[in-house]
């Protein structure tokens, strides 16, 4: 997962009176990256809290992970199908799949055999030829078509800091920010920055729950390409986009995919996906 890791997710911690009162920061190793959980309230993060995360993070890591070969999706990649995906592997790609739809197709996880073809150096005709979400099976007993491989890495952070906020919710704490690259919020508010890897920051964003994502196709190149791939060849017209939303894994494959798509199709994508608020774009 470490490539999405440096799409220069750039939302940055901002100063706010809020902040200054008793906050409590643990971070772990997490998809590639840390999980990050600030915590405001004088209850710091129990041990069994704390276990219940990690535990929930090497789950995810174990179902999606790209950079794991013993990883579900490491595994159907290579075989093209599982008798039996675990449920963190169906949940996302019941995701990926609302996702294909809300954005006409321009979500697409089986783009990532012509992201490898591109890193490394080789012929993306017969990678090209095998996109398409059409010919995937998803559920429990997932199926890919000849050729394909998927890529969740648009959507398998902010699934788990979904989950990690949720488990912070079960345990009783009211007031918490989960960073996993995109951002889930319990209450708050949380001052977050926005920034675009040409002009650097440019904006400011209060979070009060919800979740943040940004992506920015510019910060990491694919050889000549830019990392954010359209399966129809759609270039990136935004320099950066941020998507608010009430899920993070609705946020962080929305501004994967608005990268793509004009200001029409956000719109109409925008309407169609469930708890999306305001989108933020940045030209190039």
């Amino acid at each position: 997962m470490r490539r999405r890791r440096f799409l220069a997710i750039s939302a940055a911690f901002l100063a706010a009176p809020a902040a200054r009162a008793e906050v409590t920061r643990w971070r772990a190793p997490a998809l590639g990256g840390e999980v990050r959980v600030d915590l405001r309230g004088p209850r710091g993060l129990g041990a069994e809290v704390a276990a219940r995360i990690a535990a929930l993070v090497e789950e995810v890591e174990a179902a999606a992970s790209l950079f794991r070969p013993d990883s579900a999706l490491a595994r159907l990649n290579a075989a093209g199908g599982l008798e039996a995906a675990p449920g963190a592997l169906t949940d996302l790609l019941e995701i990926a799949g609302e996702m294909h739809a809300a954005t006409g197709g321009v979500f697409d996880p089986t783009v990532q055999p012509l992201w490898r073809a591109l890193a490394e150096g080789g012929d993306p005709g017969p990678a090209r030829a095998a996109i398409g979400w059409a010919r995937v099976r998803p559920g429990p007993a997932p199926r890919l078509g000849a050729g394909q491989g998927l890529t969740l890495n648009g959507i398998a952070q902010g699934y788990a800091a979904d989950r990690v906020r949720a488990t912070l919710a079960e345990a009783g704490y009211g007031t918490a920010l989960v960073d996993m690259g995109e951002f889930a919020a319990l209450g708050g508010p949380f001052a977050l920055g926005l920034a675009d890897p040409q002009i650097g920051l440019f904006g400011e964003r209060r979070m009060l729950g919800g979740a943040l994502a940004v992506s920015s196709p510019g910060a990491m190149r694919i050889g000549s390409e830019l990392h954010i791939l359209g399966p129809r060849g759609e270039p990136a017209l935004w320099s950066t986009v941020a998507v608010e939303a009430e899920r993070a894994a609705i946020a962080d494959g929305a501004s994967t995919a608005f990268c793509l798509m004009d200001r029409e199709a956000i719109r109409a994508a925008r309407d169609r996906l469930p708890g999306v608020g305001r989108v933020t774009l940045v030209d190039f």
